[in-house]
């Protein structure tokens, strides 16, 4: 039995088209399943708690939705030993983006028939877990303003996905000041004058397939960062498009660095965000959480 959870109005209503094309094939094979429909992130949760502590036996839980919705789900899936299947229906899209899951539902179906759990590691923050990255500073007020927007349902509308987050960068600019950040990397102190971002990545990319941290694997142990400090607005603008490819890594004002436990400080409090969802702000301390999600990726990229 396979259990989906379903996000109808993810990517301006894409969930419910996405839904629709996974049930009529569901259907045809003649493959059972339970499903439900979801207002909320609160009200998934609950719903997929419920079903995962009672008597029945999940193949695996399939989440119709974006990273927000997946990310509401990790709480209960968190050492279920059930596994995740993704099937990609909102603006960033970077958990499949991550595991090498594709966006067409048809392709995406297969993985879940014909797949292979794969574990991946999480990030623990503020008592909470997070898939994809964390976003402190000016890339989680993008991504805050983008959630707000107007502009990301036209731009779900249109199919265009990631470019609500390149608008986002533009929006963020004008009221966005850099400041003195402090980061620990495995009891390694790290000191910053004038920091815009620091992204802690469990995937390599986020924002919708911007390449943040180029050599993060969700399934080392460990957590790539990215802080992005001691530059001109410029500058900032000329390192997005860099990031599409990661070719960013290479300029003065971008440091790299790994570590199992991350701890991030700042005098002027820093937004935080998991998955592009609200998680924590400033100071905070984030570890990864080795194995302890199972997720269904295309049997060549776990071979």
């Amino acid at each position: 039995m396979y259990l989906f959870i379903v996000n109808p109005n993810a990517g301006n209503g894409e969930g419910r088209r996405v839904w629709n094309k996974i049930s009529k094939q569901l259907r045809r094979r003649g493959i059972p399943y339970e499903h439900a429909f979801t207002d909320s992130g609160e009200q998934a949760h609950t719903f997929l708690q419920d079903r995962l502590s009672g008597q029945e036996t999940w193949e695996a839980v399939g989440v119709v939705g974006g990273d927000g919705t997946i990310h509401s789900l990790l709480p209960a899936m968190r050492h279920s030993g059930v596994p995740l299947a993704v099937f990609s229906a909102g603006s960033g899209n970077d958990t499949a983006r991550g595991f090498g899951i594709p966006r067409r539902t048809r392709a995406a179906l297969e993985v879940l028939f014909n797949g292979r759990p794969a574990s991946a590691d999480l990030i623990a923050v503020a008592g909470r877990s997070t898939l994809t990255a964390l976003a402190v500073g000016f890339d989680a007020e993008v991504a805050r303003n983008v959630n707000r927007s107007r502009y990301k349902k036209i731009c779900n509308a249109l199919g265009l996905g990631r470019l609500a987050y390149i608008i986002g960068i533009f929006h963020t600019l004008l009221t966005f000041r850099p400041g003195p950040l402090n980061v620990d990397c495995d009891g390694i102190a790290h000191r910053f004058e004038s920091a815009w971002l620091t992204a802690i990545n469990n995937v390599d990319s986020y924002g919708g397939g911007l390449t943040i941290c180029p050599d993060a694997k969700p399934d080392d142990g460990v957590l790539d960062l990215c802080v992005v400090h001691d530059c001109s607005k410029l500058k900032l603008l000329l390192l997005f498009p860099t990031v599409l490819f990661g070719a960013h890594t290479k300029f003065s004002f971008v440091t790299m660095l790994r570590g199992r436990n991350i701890t991030v400080s700042s005098p002027i409090p820093r937004l935080a965000l998991g998955d592009g969802e609200d998680v924590a702000a400033t100071p905070l301390n984030a570890s990864a959480d080795p194995g302890a999600l199972q997720i269904l990726r295309p049997m060549s990229d776990v071979m």
